[in-house]
């Protein structure tokens, strides 16, 4: 999915653009994360209805276990990073003072 520059009508600064476009692609990662989520437990679901016997599904547990393990490394990095991303926007946001009229003194 191509990632496109929105611009917001709530904003003409090009920082107050830039703000909106982090937010955005803020929740376009924790949509995709939140769909990736939903898709490992479908996963595990499948595995444990098709286990027949005990070894089976403490198998399908531990891939999952293992999976989920790996995920939740997956966002924490995702947290660090879109925190960054969203603190740098914010101050280059703030910093002009609101008005996109340049720094304020």
């Amino acid at each position: 999915m191509p990632r496109e520059d929105v611009h917001s009508n709530r904003s003409t600064s090009p920082v107050g653009s830039e703000l909106f476009n982090t937010l955005q692609e803020m929740g376009r990662d924790w949509m995709a994360r939140a769909t990736a989520e939903v898709e490992l437990n479908l996963k595990l679901s499948k595995k444990l209805t098709a286990a027949h016997s005990v070894p089976d599904a403490l198998a399908a547990y531990q891939e999952w276990l293992n999976e989920e393990v790996g995920a939740r490394a997956e966002d924490a990095r995702l947290l660090m990073s879109s925190g960054q991303k969203f603190m740098d926007a914010s101050s280059r946001f703030l910093s002009t003072g609101w008005t996109g009229a340049g720094p304020t003194t």
